[in-house]
């Protein structure tokens, strides 16, 4: 990680990480004469002991990280996104390009590609890595052309039968006016509708920021999971304290994620998703090949069982699974039924 940037909650790895590089540095100085001598061997084992204690400390932060951490972890610079994903985990990929009616949103990724021995078509977010990046990817929020480029894409592989998967990482649609006059929320809304009855079946990962309706603009799925230190969420923690409480900061921020009821766990308790892909100690930007064979494995079981699924019977369910959300029921008891709880 960089030295640049820091988690606050991660300050205690400061001076253990510190502390390993002097013992490397100490121990490439020593000569090493007929083999190891006692005073390389005794750096090697010091360098052992702080790698495990570095292994401990990093579990013990990351057992712990409160709903806005979690955020902030979501957002770091070296968080992989979804062209590192596409590197470490597909074969013969094939980018396609363009909506067909405006131009192309280099905010959403789409191509064909290999995971494992499946065919697939795989779409999602992509924010930038270098500032140049950033700025033309706009931050991974996409345009109503990204939008668009990414259901036609959509409507490619159901022509062909070749099952979806999408990557979602975004803070939210972008929300600027040329957006807007060219059809942001229709863009968003016919994906929600054109998804929801795509004769294929859909997988989805939230593998970093899932904001609003530009996160659900390619995650209606038949099967959706969320690495462990994502957030998904209608807002982001920064708007809703925004709202709230009329002002962004530290303090109302925290409150604004611990109500959103954010982070995967909330998330797969609350039914909105259906698994939670472990991390490797330290999150996903310390070992970026880890955390791909983890979304591999996830994406071929998940294919694996619903390729065999009869379509009709994939589609109603999937449909069924996203009318379903916020459904409750209010049981109101009669004066009539209290009156004689209390006699008896």
């Amino acid at each position: 990680m960089p030295s640049f940037y820091q988690l606050d909650f991660e300050r205690p790895l400061r001076d253990l990480e510190a502390r390993m590089a002097t013992s490397v540095a100490d121990a490439t100085e020593v000569p090493a004469l007929g083999g190891l001598t006692e005073s390389v061997a005794g750096e090697v084992q010091y360098g052992a002991s702080l790698e495990a204690e570095r292994e401990k400390l990093l579990t013990e932060l990351y057992g712990r990280l409160s709903p806005w951490d979690t955020v902030r972890v979501a957002r770091h610079p070296d968080r992989p996104q979804t062209r590192d994903y596409i590197a470490a985990m597909c074969r013969d990929f094939c980018e396609l390009h363009g909506d067909r009616r405006y131009g192309d949103d280099p905010a959403i990724v789409t191509g064909f590609g290999r995971i494992g021995s499946r065919k697939c078509l795989i779409v999602g977010h992509q924010k930038g890595k270098t500032t140049q990046e950033k700025i033309a990817c706009h931050f991974g929020c996409a345009h109503p052309e990204g939008y668009r480029k990414a259901l036609a894409k959509m409507k490619l592989a159901e022509k062909f039968g070749v099952p979806i998967v999408t990557l979602v990482d975004t803070p939210g649609a972008y929300p600027g006016i040329g957006a807007e006059q060219r059809g942001q929320a229709e863009a968003i809304a016919v994906n929600l509708r054109e998804m929801s009855r795509l004769r294929t079946p859909i997988v989805s990962v939230v593998i970093g920021e899932g904001g609003s309706g530009g996160a659900l603009g390619i995650a209606v799925a038949d099967r959706v999971a969320m690495l462990r230190f994502s957030w998904y969420s209608v807002i982001s923690p920064e708007g809703c304290a925004a709202i709230l409480w009329k002002q962004a900061n530290e303090q109302t921020n925290n409150a604004a994620a611990k109500a959103l009821h954010l982070t995967a766990q909330n998330n797969l308790d609350n039914g909105l998703i259906d698994s939670i892909i472990e991390e490797p100690p330290g999150a996903a930007h310390r070992d970026t090949q880890s955390t791909a064979r983890s979304v591999q494995a996830w994406v071929e079981d998940q294919l694996n069982d619903l390729v065999a699924r009869p379509t009709d019977e994939l589609i109603e369910q999937r449909y069924q699974r996203f009318r379903n959300m916020g459904s409750y029921e209010e049981r109101v008891q009669s004066d009539m039924t209290s009156a004689g709880d209390e006699l008896n």
